[in-house]
């Protein structure tokens, strides 16, 4: 009897002991998701480059020495152009990066995510994105005055279908 009171004694401390532990680290120590005085500059998108060659008409010579069920007309290479961004805010360069069309023969959606902390206050933010190898410089391009609070995330987006460069 005395031996069992004990045993539950000391479940009763560990399980206490246990409570507190998890109450004390789930608000200590507090999180700070930015600095009290910083915004939040975010690019986040996916979006296929351009195809990089236009399609071409095959030969008869090439289509003869294709199997039958091959014999396609064109030949239109699968590989797509990667996506430059260049971002700078306030006339400074804050990221000048080149992603790459996803896939074995680079055919897929390039992908793009980075974080910038970056002071609040009014900003001028300038975008330009190059989505097509073909065209020297950039083809898309986006500028907006934005007046961020501190913990204020601005959002970067490339949508081709809407008219390329999003900022919200």
């Amino acid at each position: 009897m005395a031996n069992s009171a004990l045993r539950y004694g000391g479940q009763a401390i560990l399980y206490i002991l246990f409570a507190a532990f998890i109450g004390y680290f789930s608000t200590a120590p507090a999180y700070q998701h930015l600095p009290a005085d910083q915004a939040l500059l975010r690019l986040s998108f996916r979006a296929p480059g351009q195809l990089t060659t236009d399609c071409r008409p095959r030969s008869p010579e090439e289509l003869a020495k294709m199997s039958p069920q091959l014999r396609a007309q064109m030949d239109c290479p699968r590989e797509r152009s990667p996506v430059r961004v260049r971002v700078d805010l306030d006339g400074k360069l804050v990221l000048d990066e080149t992603f790459p069309a996803a896939g074995l023969r680079r055919d897929g959606a390039a992908s793009g995510y980075r974080r910038q902390p970056i002071p609040a206050g009014e900003h001028l933010v300038r975008v330009q994105v190059n989505d097509n190898v073909r065209v020297k410089g950039f083809n898309h391009e986006k500028e907006r005055q934005v007046t961020l609070a501190p913990g204020q995330v601005i959002l970067i987006d490339f949508i081709p279908d809407q008219g390329g460069v999003v900022i919200r």
